[in-house]
């Protein structure tokens, strides 16, 4: 069946525009895209995706420098006041021509309380046309990270979006269907063909794009796929039924290196388990009218109990690098000492139980998602076995992404899975997102747990608006500090991530997993 679908994608590219030069590019990985709608998941295959189609402002190059997008200039005219030249004679994709209208529009939408790209756009107090060529954007205060956030908010049209009753983000936690989440209208390099959610997604090349002239890249159609086996993703590739997996499974990657090719590299995303410790009860426990999450004893044992070595070696297959912190080595504010894990140690876990009134009493249900990140329903199922070690009994609740991330999104979890990437290589992103307590805009977020600490979050505050660099790097690491004491989530590592592809599949690997497809050339 999946040779059929994938030779009918072949046959339509045929008969498109370009099939005298064209170059038709099938890529796969364990699960699908979520939706089209550009301010609606954060989530890295989705924001991949919506890459092909929408652009920002400004982008990142090959080196991970801004540079110019659909703005051409920028400059600050005050400490809290930016102003964008926008690039001329630019058409979103059914002909209607960029206008700065479009970027006030969408930079608000992504302000929208149903947006999930509130990192992005926070700091920011307003959006405003100064003339049909320019905008400004005002922010709350000095904001050092502007540029590196506004990478990740893209552009819509604004009259498409309306004309669509799309003005507002698509409401994907509470499973919302809009026209803006199977269709889209963007300035990019190419345009969406077609969406057929868990079965592929075709996008074709934009004849019209501004860059077309300086496209390094000659894919002029790309078919994604979701496969969930991974077995079955190695066999696509080697038979030449795929181009490229974004996930190659660790077992298969020696095979691979032989019969194909592999490029690989550390990845920005921290993997780790976040528990809930605001509720006065937790939801998924035998432990009743209590939480026992809490107690920060208890949090320490959950850590201490975990082999984080041993999950490199038998699970990750040495593609991962364990941490102590929630921000990986390419993030602002990193540092050596932050990195230092607690040491494993299954008696102290046992005892901090016994202290804290859990020895061999506490259960619970850990979510997971189980087609997101490398091995992730694997490494759920080795925590939960660590943890068994010092009599915690914790029932694996393993779940495709399209269910599990509305699920954590509506705090219906007692404990869970989780990756987070930092885009913006600045460790504000992390902190204000999943570690400043639940307020306005950003702040909080993805907080599904409800840390919780005043002093932290006013560190995260002054972060913001720091621009002394020595300053804003002390107040960055002590509050990675004080969360790590508190055991506020429990890191486990950072990913390794290997690419796939056939040797005639030349691609620019990098650290925030996002295949470029306007950087990809087929031999």
């Amino acid at each position: 069946m999946r040779r059929t679908l994938i030779a009918s994608a072949v046959a339509a590219a045929l008969l498109s525009p370009f099939a005298a030069h064209a170059k038709p590019f099938h890529w796969a990985s364990q699960g699908d895209i979520l939706t089209m709608d550009p301010h609606a998941q954060n989530e890295g295959l989705t924001i991949a995706a919506s890459s092909y189609v929408y652009e920002p402002l400004v982008q990142y190059n090959e080196k991970f420098e801004i540079v110019e997008a659909l703005a051409t200039e920028w400059e600050q005219t005050s400490p809290t006041v930016w102003r964008f030249t926008l690039r001329d004679n630019v058409k979103f994709h059914d002909g209607t021509p960029f206008e700065a209208d479009d970027v006030v529009f969408s930079i608000k939408r992504a302000m929208a309380p149903t947006s999930h790209f509130k990192a992005y756009v926070n700091g920011i107090k307003d959006v405003r046309e100064v003339d049909g060529n320019a905008v400004e954007i005002e922010t709350e205060g000095p904001n050092p990270v502007l540029l590196r956030q506004l990478t990740n908010v893209f552009i819509m049209n604004r009259d498409w979006a309306e004309k669509h009753n799309a003005a507002q983000p698509q409401d994907f936690s509470k499973n919302e269907e809009t026209y803006s989440a199977r269709n889209a209208n963007g300035t990019g390099p190419y345009r969406l063909v077609s969406r057929e959610v868990d079965v592929r997604t075709v996008f074709e090349e934009h004849a019209d794009w501004w860059g077309q002239a300086n496209k390094k890249g000659n894919v002029t159609r790309v078919t994604y796929t979701p496969i969930k086996q991974s077995a079955t993703r190695t066999a696509a590739l080697l038979s030449g039924e795929i181009d490229f997996v974004l996930d190659p499974a660790a077992q298969d990657l020696d095979r691979l290196r032989q019969q194909a090719k592999v490029v690989e590299g550390n990845e920005y995303r921290t993997i780790y388990i976040g528990l809930d410790q605001k509720s006065p009860e937790l939801k998924y426990s035998s432990v009743k009218g209590a939480n026992p999450f809490a107690d920060v004893r208890v949090r320490e044992a959950l850590y201490r109990a975990i082999d984080v070595e041993a999950l490199k070696k038998a699970v990750m297959r040495g593609l991962s690098a364990p941490t102590g912190t929630m921000i990986a080595p390419q993030v602002n504010g990193w540092s050596e000492d932050l990195a230092k894990r607690v040491p494993y140690d299954a008696e102290r876990a046992k005892e901090l139980l016994k202290e804290a009134g859990y020895a061999d009493n506490l259960s619970f249900t850990l979510d997971c998602p189980n087609n997101r990140y490398i091995n992730d329903e694997a490494i759920c199922q080795a925590v939960v076995a660590m943890w068994a070690r010092i009599g915690v009994r914790a029932q694996l609740n393993a779940m495709p992404r399209a269910t599990y991330f509305p699920k954590v999104q509506n705090y219906d979890t007692s404990a869970y899975l989780f990756g987070w990437g930092v885009p913006t290589f600045d460790a504000l992103y992390t902190l204000q997102s999943l570690i400043h307590s639940k307020g306005e805009g950003a702040d909080g977020s993805f907080n599904y747990g409800n840390y919780e600490n005043a002093e932290v979050d006013a560190l995260i505050d002054q972060v913001k608006t720091e621009t002394d660099d020595a300053k804003r790097t002390e107040a960055i690491q002590k509050a990675l500090k004080i969360h790590a004491e508190e055991f506020g989530h429990i890191p486990l590592h950072d990913q390794v991530i290997p690419w796939a592809m056939g040797k005639n599949i030349n691609v620019v690997h990098r650290a925030d997993n996002r295949l470029t497809m306007e950087w990809v050339t087929v031999d």
